[in-house]
């Protein structure tokens, strides 16, 4: 048998052990050294596309031009004579006057190609991952629009008088449909308010979505 606690302090004796009275406890992370600190802020920035392929399309499409080019002008400079279709673009070039509808039309399909590229190159992409709250300053942390959008219909399947929800979620609105085929419709949309609301507070995004509802009866049959 073990000795009452604080009878000795010999060999088998039982020691005291230390007693946190409750309200005392310290709190996570307090007095721990190189305990983590909550990160708060940091720029949560939309996700972006490598566009691998159009940027792959580009540059095939500049190498195979360069490269023709250059295989011609060294041709060229070889003594052999240039190309049919170099000699044909550049008469077509000299003797076609500014106003012709073909060189208007190959201006404007490269005055589109040149937006085109630029329009991809300063724009993000990647529309349908939504960028979410920053908890850690080393990770960032995405959720794509349809797992969102059925989170938001799984909880209002889930209010009572709900018989079918539809939603569809875009960056900075979610717009909900739902049909109820009982209870009071004013208590329902503000019971279904709510729990979207809820909802999209827990889904942790960086700029929560705005929640358009409309509750309505389902259509008679017939």
């Amino acid at each position: 048998m073990t000795e009452p606690q604080g009878a000795g302090t010999g060999e088998g004796s039982t020691q005291r052990l230390p007693v946190v009275e409750r309200g005392t406890e310290p709190a996570p992370h307090e007095h721990e050294p190189g305990g983590a600190e909550p990160y708060e802020g940091g720029r949560a920035g939309r996700f972006w596309s490598k566009r691998r392929i159009p940027a792959g399309i580009v540059a095939l499409l500049l190498l195979l031009l360069a490269g023709a080019f250059l295989y011609d002008v060294v041709a060229v400079r070889a003594g052999r004579s240039a190309l049919g279709w170099r000699r044909d673009l550049a008469r077509e070039l000299a003797e076609r006057p500014v106003d012709d509808t073909w060189v208007l039309v190959g201006a404007g399909v490269a005055a589109a190609l040149g937006l085109w590229l630029l329009l991809l190159a300063l724009t993000p992409g990647l529309r349908r991952v939504l960028p979410m709250r920053r908890t850690h300053p080393d990770v960032r942390a995405g959720l794509h629009r349809d797992a969102a959008a059925t989170v938001l219909r799984d909880r209002a399947m889930e209010v009572a008088g709900v018989q079918s929800a539809r939603v569809r979620m875009r960056r900075r609105r979610a717009r909900v449909r739902a049909l109820s085929h009982f209870r009071e419709l004013d208590d329902v949309r503000a019971e279904l308010g709510g729990a979207l609301d809820d909802a999209v507070r827990g889904l942790g995004l960086a700029r929560p979505p705005a929640v358009s509802l409309r509750v309505t009866r389902p259509g008679r049959k017939g």
